[in-house]
């Protein structure tokens, strides 16, 4: 990785893919163990190496998944779709919404939290 003038690390396909799967496998692992400490009756769900559907109680999902191609992250909720890219360091790891400039994982606990009708907080194992 080579930082840009922004102090971002600018990352290669591979890298991409080790971020993005860590940060799908961080996702699942915290569902599943607010799912097991909350008894949320979510269905936390890995398709392919890439797209994880979480379904909620009231049959509501959100969808995350790795764009390859663009080097970005997407989730899909009930408020709407949004498209993280990366702006961090290996050091420290940071996906921000192309629009808002908001942080994926804040961003995926609120919807989540709202989602689940409980408060979740995921971050990075």
């Amino acid at each position: 990785m080579k930082p840009n003038d922004s102090g971002v690390e600018t990352i290669d396909d591979k890298q991409f893919h080790q971020l993005g799967s860590h940060l799908l496998q961080s996702i699942e692992v915290a569902l599943e163990a607010a799912d097991d400490a909350l008894d949320l009756d979510l269905d936390v769900e890995r398709q392919g190496g890439n797209v994880i559907n979480i379904r909620f109680r009231d049959r509501s999902v959100i969808v995350v998944n790795t764009q390859p191609p663009l080097h970005e992250i997407w989730v899909a909720a009930k408020s709407g779709g949004y498209h993280y890219r990366w702006a961090g360091t290996l050091a420290t790891p940071l996906w921000l919404d192309t629009k808002t400039g908001r942080e994926l994982l804040s961003d995926l606990s609120e919807f989540a939290s709202t989602q689940a009708g409980h408060p979740l907080n995921i971050q990075l194992d």
